[in-house]
């Protein structure tokens, strides 16, 4: 037998079109197969391994399928075949190490695991490689070439591992292709360096067998199996990207959209009316309104919340049903809107847009088979008048609506420059607010309560006062609203108790003193510190009298009697304040057990005025004394007031007639004259006695 020439097998030694095909599935598989890495990277749970399970199929069968493709088109001399048990194992192989590789790789976002997994995936490249090169049957005797063969493997690890590092740890948008090129490079350095490694002698004694089926059918074959997983995995690819971008855009529509009403939110009208800014007519005014709605709480408390959400939520339809074109509406908080028109060419379109908001937001709303109503105050912000961004001109429109609501329900006002100044004047106050406690710049005030008959003083309301070191007096309703807002009202509450505590535990004569009580304080553990203040003042329970706003006490009606309920037994008795002022007070007394109901100054001032406030008067009075509870009657100015009380059987009053608001050093004055006037009543008759 002749010498046999020794082959080497090189790239140069396949056809092109086997190998056409087998770089277009390396080429398409190592895409897909990346693109669903990084996706397994991005979810978790279930999601997570079903993609998984997909991207090591893909890889693997992409591995594989390059593989076979190649060594069909591989030029051996003499017949060829494939073992199936080992063909198939490289096959599972394949899968196997793209599985394991890929799952070391999405173990970590950040550690070198990453490049790890990437570097097994490669081994599992190798291993495939040469278990299907073992599973192939030519008419030769083999010889490996070491170097090579550790060359393959190192190519196929590295390559690897870099596939998995630029799909983890990315630095530009074009890495999620340089992840895909590595691993085309992976598998075709392997399998040529591979086939360098191998030398085959030719030799008739090692005849092998008769391949069954033809190279193109078991190409076709192959490929079109390869091919089907492909789709489907690119099916289920795109399925979960469009999950994800629809998840995406639902995110997008929360963030910009009001879940309520469906309205723009404050994200979706600033993304609406910026470009309304920047590419408007530049003739044309732009008009931004600031709607808060009033008494809106009122009805929250009164009713719920489900109440309060159908307002808001009819409210909101009635308007957007209206819009004309150039108009829109947004809800940026729980009671407030914005409502925009652009491409308005007169000042007095504003005015007649506010009006129609303002017509709309004040229809009735008819929930379970009760008639809902709300105000509302409106401010008015013109581009480009009054600001040039969509900020400023929302920062201006809270402005002016803000003075519309110091001037009563149902205003409208439009922005003017002296806004700003009180403004800032609004958060200067809001700063010193803060200091004025640790300053000791309160003080409190006493009003005397007086026996509507007699006129003898029955005890005191104390009243707080804010003496700014600059400003001068502060008006309680400047600063007591603000207090409220900042939380700072827990605190000066606690100091207004214990000062008028200690106070009227120091007078000679036991009157009793009121204090006024903020919502806030009841969910700060009121009784406890009701019953301290006592112990440490001396003061005897019966002699404080603490006063409750409805507004405050409905919002929590549990909570609420089981605080008053706590007060009566330390043996403090409890007053409603302000009485007709809130939004249910008959069901009011009804449930909670108050011993005093005090008729709000608006209603006694106007007795003279107005028959509807004598009417109220009088019913109060009434109620009062059918539910066997004391009425006292506020505000009470003049004579006349005086009278018409006395006729209708009140029993005690307060106000300027009596005495204003005195520091406690003219009360502790005041007191001593009732004292002594007391003991010489008493001491005239003993006397007369006597000369007798």
């Amino acid at each position: 037998m002749p010498m046999l020439t020794i082959l080497s097998c090189l790239p140069a030694d396949h056809d092109l079109r086997y190998v056409t095909a087998a770089l277009l599935v390396c080429v398409l598989g190592s895409i897909l197969s990346m693109r669903l890495l990084a996706r397994v990277r991005r979810n978790t749970g279930l999601r997570r391994l079903h993609l998984l399970f997909l991207a090591g199929l893909v890889a693997g069968g992409t591995v594989w399928t390059t593989h076979f493709a190649a060594i069909l088109g591989y030029d051996a001399p003499g017949n060829r075949s494939f073992e199936v048990g080992l063909t198939f194992a490289s096959l599972g192989l394949s899968v196997a190490f793209s599985w394991l590789g890929f799952f070391v790789t999405t173990r970590t976002q950040r550690g070198p695991l990453i490049e790890i997994g990437g570097a097994v995936f490669g081994f599992g490249i190798a291993a495939m490689h040469y278990t299907g090169m073992g599973a192939l049957n030519l008419e030769g005797i083999r010889t490996w070439h070491a170097p090579a063969i550790w060359l393959s493997l190192v190519l196929a690890m590295g390559f690897g591992a870099v596939a998995a590092n630029r799909i983890a740890r990315p630095v530009t948008r074009f890495c999620k292709y340089g992840s895909s090129l590595a691993m085309v490079l992976a598998i075709l350095s392997l399998h040529f360096t591979g086939m360098a490694a191998l030398t085959l002698a030719p030799t008739a004694a090692l005849a092998a067998p008769a391949q069954a089926l033809s190279d193109s059918v078991m190409l076709i074959s192959i490929v079109t199996g390869i091919g089907l997983i492909m789709a489907m995995a690119a099916s289920a690819y795109m399925i979960d990207m469009q999950a994800a971008q629809e998840a995406v855009e639902g995110y997008r529509q929360l963030a910009l959209q009001d879940p309520l009403t469906g309205l723009p939110n404050r994200n979706g009208l600033g993304q609406r009316l910026t470009p309304l800014l920047a590419d408007g007519d530049e003739t044309a005014h732009l008009v931004v309104l600031a709607i808060d709605l009033d008494r809106f709480k009122d009805i929250n408390d009164a009713h719920g919340h489900a109440a309060g959400d159908a307002v808001l939520t009819t409210i909101a339809q009635r308007i957007a049903a209206i819009l004309q074109p150039g108009e829109f509406l947004a809800r940026i908080g729980g009671d407030e809107f914005v409502a925009v028109k652009s491409e308005i060419f007169a000042r007095n379109e504003a005015a007649k847009f506010a009006e129609r908001m303002r017509t709309l937001v004040l229809t009735p709303v008819e929930w379970e088979e009760r008639s809902l109503s709300v105000g509302c105050s409106i401010g008015i912000a013109l581009y480009p008048e009054h600001g040039l961004s969509s900020d400023e001109l929302l920062t201006r429109a809270d402005l002016a609506m803000y003075r519309a609501k110091s001037l009563g329900q149902g205003k409208i006002c439009t922005y003017e420059p002296s806004m700003d100044e009180a403004s800032r004047r609004r958060a200067e106050l809001a700063i010193d607010l803060k200091r004025a406690l640790v300053r000791n710049e309160f003080e409190l005030h006493y009003q005397v309560q007086n026996d509507t008959q007699s006129g003898e003083i029955i005890g005191f309301e104390a009243l707080l006062r804010w003496n700014h070191p600059v400003k001068g007096r502060v008006p309680p309703n400047d600063f007591i609203p603000m207090a409220e807002q900042t939380g700072l009202i827990v605190d000066i509450g606690d100091w207004v108790l214990r000062t008028a505590c200690t106070t009227a535990a120091s007078w000679s004569q036991p009157f009793k003193v009121a204090v006024n009580v903020a919502p806030m304080q009841l969910n700060h553990d009121l009784p406890k510190r009701v019953a301290e203040v006592l112990r440490e003042t001396g003061l005897a329970p019966e002699r404080l009298e603490i006063e409750l706003t409805e507004t405050g006490i409905i919002a929590d009606r549990q909570h609420a009697l089981q605080v008053m309920q706590a007060l009566k037994a330390i043996g403090v008795t409890v007053a409603m304040d302000d009485f007709g002022t809130g939004y249910s007070s008959l069901s009011t007394l009804q449930v909670f057990p108050f011993d005093k109901i005090k008729v709000d100054k608006s209603f006694i001032q106007s007795v003279e005025t107005s028959v509807h406030a004598a009417a109220i008067v009088k019913a109060t009075l009434l109620l009062g004394r059918s539910l066997n509870i004391p009425v006292l009657a506020e505000g009470v100015e003049t004579e006349q007031h005086l009278a018409f009380l006395r006729e209708e059987g009140c029993t005690s009053v307060q106000g300027f007639l009596f005495g204003k608001p005195m520091p406690h050093e003219a009360v502790s004055r005041m007191i001593r004259e009732v004292e002594v006037a007391q003991i010489s009543a008493t001491e005239a008759p003993a006397k007369s006695a006597a000369a007798a």
